[in-house]
C-alpha cells in the first residue's frame, strides 16, 4: 500500500509571494491587457485585504480561480491545484495530464461504431490531443467511416485541446483547402491561421454527405472549436446542448510546487464569423439534452438518407 504524502500548507508569506507572482504574469501576458491590469490590482487588492489567507495550495486555487473569473467570466483563466508537484517548465503540467488521458483513451478516439442504416458514429474526448500524438489514431479512425452514409461526431466529453487538431480533423469532412480561424495576441497582431490541410492520410468522409456533431454542456475549447466551424462553414448540423464558451488559447505557469496558473494568451477569430463563442458558447442547430443527442442526430440522419 503506498503512503500519501502530506502537502504542507502555504504560510502567509508564501501565499502572499504565489499571489504576487500570479499578479505579475496576468499583467504581462492575459490576452486582453486593460482587463489583466485590472484583474492584477483586484489579486493584490484582495491579498491585502486577507482574503487568501494561509491553508492549503487547493484552498487557494481555489479562492484565486473565483477571482481571476469574477471580471469577464474568462473560464480559461485558472489557478490549478496539482497533487503531485508540477513540473517547473512553462507548461509541463498540462501536458504530463493530457499524455495520461491520451494513453487511456486510445488516442483520443475512445468509440468507433456502425449504427442503422449505414450512419457511422465517431466519439473524439476527453481532448483533442497535440497532432503529434493524435495524428496515427485520427487517421486510422476516420479513415475507418469514411464509406459511411452520414456520420455523427461526438463531442459531448471533450474538454479542448490543440486547433492544428482540429485542422486536421476538418481536413477529412471538408473538401478543398479551407481557412478556419486566425489567432490574435494581446495587442491584435497575428500570432497564427489555421487551415485545412491540402493533403491528408488515408480516406477523407468528404464535405458533400451528411455530417452531425454531438454538443454538451461539457464541451470546451477546441472541442467547441470543431464544432463552431463546421456550423459556421454549413458543413454540420449542431445537435445537443449550448458549450461551455471558452475561445480562447492559454499557457500555463508554475507558482508553486502544486500550483499551475492558467492564463489566455490570444484570441481565436473564426474566417466566417469573424468572431468566435468566447462567453456564448457554440448554440445547437438541433436543441435537446445531452443523453438525448445521439439518438436525435441519428433519426435525423436516417430520415435525411432516405429522402435521397
Amino acid at each position: 500500500m503506498t503512503a500519501i504524502t502530506a502537502i504542507p500548507a502555504l504560510d502567509t508569506a508564501a501565499t502572499t509571494t504565489a499571489v504576487e507572482s500570479i499578479a505579475a504574469l496576468l499583467a504581462e501576458n492575459y490576452v486582453f491587457p486593460d482587463v489583466a491590469r485590472d484583474l492584477a490590482d483586484l489579486l493584490r487588492r484582495r491579498s491585502s485585504e486577507g482574503a487568501y489567507p494561509a491553508g492549503t495550495a487547493e484552498e487557494l486555487a481555489d479562492a484565486v480561480t473565483a477571482d481571476l473569473r469574477s471580471v469577464n467570466g474568462d473560464l480559461h483563466l485558472a489557478l490549478k491545484y496539482h497533487a503531485e508537484p508540477v513540473p517547473e517548465h512553462q507548461g509541463a503540467a498540462v501536458m504530463a495530464e493530457m499524455r495520461r488521458k491520451f494513453d487511456d483513451s486510445l488516442g483520443g478516439v475512445p468509440r468507433v461504431e456502425l449504427l442503422d442504416g449505414g450512419v457511422a458514429l465517431l466519439e473524439l474526448a476527453p481532448h483533442m490531443f497535440p497532432l503529434d500524438w493524435a495524428a496515427q489514431p485520427l487517421t486510422a479512425a476516420l479513415s475507418l467511416v469514411a464509406p459511411a452514409r452520414a456520420l455523427i461526431i461526438d463531442l459531448r466529453r471533450n474538454a479542448g485541446g490543440d486547433p492544428n487538431t482540429v485542422a486536421f480533423v476538418c481536413g477529412y469532412l471538408i473538401d478543398g483547402r479551407t481557412h478556419l480561424q486566425t489567432l490574435l495576441k494581446r495587442q491584435g497582431e497575428v500570432a497564427e491561421q489555421f487551415w485545412t490541410p491540402s493533403f491528408v492520410p488515408g480516406a477523407r468522409f468528404g464535405g458533400s454527405k451528411p455530417l452531425y456533431v454531438l454538443t454538451s454542456g461539457d464541451t470546451f475549447s477546441a472541442g467547441e472549436e470543431l464544432a463552431y466551424d463546421l456550423q459556421q462553414l454549413k458543413r454540420a448540423e449542431i445537435v445537443g446542448e449550448t458549450t461551455r464558451g471558452g475561445a480562447h488559447p492559454r499557457e500555463g505557469w508554475t507558482v508553486h510546487p502544486h500550483l499551475e496558473l492558467s492564463v489566455p494568451v490570444a484570441r481565436g477569430v473564426n474566417a466566417v464569423s469573424g468572431t468566435n463563442w468566447e462567453g456564448t458558447g457554440v448554440r445547437p442547430d438541433v436543441p435537446c439534452d445531452a443523453g438525448d443527442a445521439l439518438d436525435r442526430a441519428l433519426a435525423l440522419a436516417t430520415a435525411r438518407l432516405m429522402r435521397h
